[in-house]
């Protein structure tokens, strides 16, 4: 019997609008115990492949016929990869010579869909845990049905509710509500700061928004707090009959001259002339978000000589996803950021609560509050508490599109359904791993390679375990943090001789729904015998507007050395840094005793030890010692090493300092290839030549840092503000990241043969002379850690 046509002809696509459709069509052609292979997203809607229960049996029962016969033509599908390599392929260890290997036995390779199973299933469980606390505290639901009501996305709500106490009352849960959006709400309440500074201030956001008559109304204020001459208005509306004729009828009513301005070169003479102006409202024209003009609009602004602060109006009675669509059209503009948001037409809005939803997710300062037409009376300054307080009153009042409880199950009944959804998802994943041993034949060969990793030194059991916690809404990131210092202890502790190598550096991340940009500060151990990274146990968020180079707190390093002296790892710590510390810190550090070591440009400024006059480490004369043959970018090469001690030409820069130079010359022509240096503190106990290898060490790990990027797209993603688990999901990322690392550079046949496994995994087979990427082993790891949790190995 030939497998691979076994499969084909069993297997059936069911085609729908939505998933739940497909799944209510395979139901009712295979009966409820179908099991479905494939689930993806297609032009008609969603595709499902399926396959009845009895005939997954008979594949399974077919699948020796199978490997009796490899000859057997494989079934053509796209980026199809072989399910099973050869047992020596497998192994770490030293093996017998290797098997044939099985041919393919799907249509679509069963590890290619691991990714869509494991979906699924997480899904599914997600379901399962919500419909627990829902059984063992009714109340919770009770009020995810209030936050729904009220326009919150099911994410916020959810993530509000993960900290309610069990055993609340509806009045005591709500008050918890309350008091959370409150303390989670941004709002500018400084309005005597926000007029006294002034400056130009643009008025942004889609047609019939408001955006007139709220300039017009901010501008009453104005006048009211500093006079008639210190306000301009400005339009850029020339497309709407009428736009500035309204604009000017509100100008004269307040004495107040009113621009008209067509483009970039307009705009920029007209702020010229307006620069002694206090303050300068500019009322915009109306763009859909997704008019690709949205962007030349914000470029106007954005290039403009004299600084335009955007001010985005969102209309209360939008839907929450058609606000979140226009934050995301709006928001960014080539490094100027939206200053803050008004609220319009609250006034008409039945569910206010997604304007809260969408502020928060994006942490959106709220400026003002539009309530009506009248001018200036209808423009209120943001208030925590009123705005949401208002979102409940409003709620009160429209109850038609909100479910109740006569509209949802009794608690037996919901009882009920959750002990059933749990059973249900149990026997999905028992029908996932029945057909991943039916197609797969022999799960034993990946155990058996799970066993050879955990026996290699590559910290593949903590990085196995820390995957499983990722999923466990239980484990918060105190607990991973606690287990992340244990681990680091230990392996220190067996890794280094006499220090501890903490390379520190930064690495830009994204949001993956919200589109947030985070800088992630981060400390790698490296150990001091061979440079190896052995732990990662902490990590840092930032927001990208929270930087400031000019800010010498702010670059790389500060901050974990900041925490990492508060460790005791025992063993003396040496920072090593990617750039050079600012002069102060060099002091403070040296004050506390810190260790450090940080590359430095050959043009840094320095006092020439011999002559005392100023000079840059490339114009110093240093003596070099013994060449000693190395590999340079896959050539020979000699190397040898100098140092000298010199002091910085800098105010109260510390004296003293190590310069260690590192030449690499070519053997045969003695011309110098390469030529690197670093400055340090670290005392002459440690010799140059170990200073030098040192820095080498921390340049060729940095790259180790932007696997973070892949560990955490595998690993589920930076959430939107509000997510309880983001940080635990990133300090995850970084302890797998080391075990990565050490498996990209470990040498040898058995470290190949693991890649090769990694790669297959992944679709990607390795090819001679072309080694995997880290990227591509940090999937493949992914995806091997899933499936030996559905193997249940």
């Amino acid at each position: 019997m030939n497998t691979q046509t076994d499969v084909r002809t069993s297997a059936r696509k069911f085609v729908a609008p939505t998933s739940r459709e497909a799944l209510r069509l395979a139901r009712e052609a295979l009966g409820a115990e179908a099991m479905v292979l494939t689930n993806r997203v297609v032009a008609e809607g969603v595709e499902i492949v399926a396959m009845a229960p009895d005939d997954v049996e008979e594949v399974r029962a077919s699948a020796p016929a199978a490997q009796a016969a490899p000859q057997a033509a494989p079934v053509s599908a796209p980026a199809a990869a072989p399910v099973v390599a050869p047992a020596s392929a497998f192994m770490l260890t030293p093996a017998p010579a290797p098997a044939p290997a099985p041919a393919p036995v799907a249509a679509e390779s069963v590890l290619g869909e691991l990714h869509s199973m494991r979906c699924m299933i997480e899904e599914q469980l997600a379901g399962v845990v919500w419909n627990d606390k829902q059984r063992r505290d009714p109340m919770r639901g009770r009020l995810l049905r209030t936050l729904l009501g009220a326009g919150f996305s099911a994410r916020l709500s959810k993530a509000m509710l993960e900290h309610l106490p069990t055993g609340q009352s509806y009045a005591q849960g709500m008050a918890f509500v309350r008091s959370e959006l409150i303390r989670t709400l941004p709002v500018h309440d400084d309005e005597d700061a926000l007029l006294a500074q002034g400056g130009v201030y643009a008025l942004m956001g889609p047609t019939g928004v408001g955006k007139t008559t709220t300039t017009a109304k901010l501008a009453a204020r104005c006048v009211m707090r500093f006079g008639a001459e210190k306000l301009a208005l400005v339009t850029t509306d020339s497309y709407r009959i009428g736009a500035y004729e309204q604009l000017r009828i509100y100008g004269q009513i307040l004495n107040v001259p009113v621009y008209a301005v067509k483009d970039a070169a307009d705009l920029h003479l007209v702020l010229q002339d307006l620069r002694d102006k206090h303050m300068v409202l500019i009322d915009t024209v109306g763009m859909s978000q997704r008019d690709r003009a949205v962007s030349d609009q914000i470029a106007m602004f954005c290039n403009s000589q004299r600084p335009v602060k955007r001010l985005l109006l969102l209309n209360a009675a939008s839907h929450g996803d058609t606000l979140n669509e226009v934050v995301h059209a709006y928001r960014h503009g080539g490094g100027n950021e939206l200053a803050g948001c008004i609220f319009t037409k609250v006034d008409e809005a039945t569910h206010p609560g997604a304007l809260i939803d969408t502020v928060i997710r994006h942490r959106l300062p709220v400026h003002y509050v539009s309530s009506g037409q009248k001018v200036p009376e209808n423009l209120m300054r943001a208030d925590r508490a009123q705005l949401v307080d208002s979102v409940f009153q409003a709620n009160s009042r429209s109850a038609l599109f909100v479910p109740g409880e006569s509209d949802m199950q009794d608690g037996s009944a919901a009882s009920a359904a959750a002990s059933e959804a749990h059973a249900e998802a149990e026997r999905q994943r028992l029908r996932y791993r029945q057909l991943i041993r039916a197609m797969a034949h022999d799960a034993q060969e990946v155990a058996a390679a799970a066993a050879a990793l955990a026996s290699a030194p590559l910290g593949f059991e903590q990085s196995r375990a820390l995957w499983r916690q990722a999923a466990d809404e239980n484990v918060g990131h105190k607990a991973v943090l606690q287990a992340l210092m244990t681990h680091a202890t230990s392996e220190i502790a067996t890794g280094c001789d006499t220090h501890l190598l903490a390379l520190s550096s930064q690495v830009g991340l994204k949001s993956d729904e919200g589109g947030d940009a985070y800088q992630c500060h981060g400390s790698l151990l490296l150990s001091d015998r061979d440079g190896m990274p052995l732990a990662a146990p902490n990590q840092w968020l930032s927001t990208g507007a929270t930087r400031n180079a000019a800010d010498p707190t702010r670059r790389p390093g500060v901050r974990q050395v900041q925490w990492l002296r508060q460790q005791d790892f025992g063993k003396t710590v040496v920072h090593m840094l990617s750039r050079l510390p600012a002069a102060e810190l060099m002091l403070q550090w040296k004050v506390q005793r810190q260790q450090w070591m940080a590359r430095a440009p050959g043009s840094t400024a320095v006092i020439d030890p011999r002559t005392g006059e100023y000079a840059t480490l490339t114009g110093l004369d240093f003596s070099f010692g013994e060449e000693r043959p190395v590999t340079f970018k896959g050539r020979p090469a000699l190397q040898s090493e100098a140092q000298a001690s010199i002091t910085l030409r800098t105010d109260g820069g510390p004296p003293g300092l190590r310069c260690v130079v590192t030449r690499v010359t070519d053997p045969r022509s003695r011309k110098v290839v390469a030529q690197s240096y670093a400055l340090s503190n670290v005392s002459q106990e440690v010799s140059v030549r170990q200073l030098a290898q040192w820095q080498a060490w921390a340049a060729e790990a940095e790259p180790c840092f932007r696997l973070l990027r892949q560990g955490l797209s595998v690993i589920g993603g930076l959430g939107e503000a509000g997510d309880p688990h983001m940080m635990k999901r990133l300090l995850i990322a970084g302890q797998v990241t080391t075990t990565v690392w050490r498996l990209l550079q470990a040498d040898g046949d058995r470290a190949g043969r693991t890649r090769a496994l990694l790669g297959q995994l992944t679709g990607r087979p390795v090819r001679p002379g072309r080694p995997l990427s880290g990227n591509v082993l940090y999937a493949g790891m992914g995806k091997l850690f899933f499936l030996l949790e559905a193997l249940d190995t």
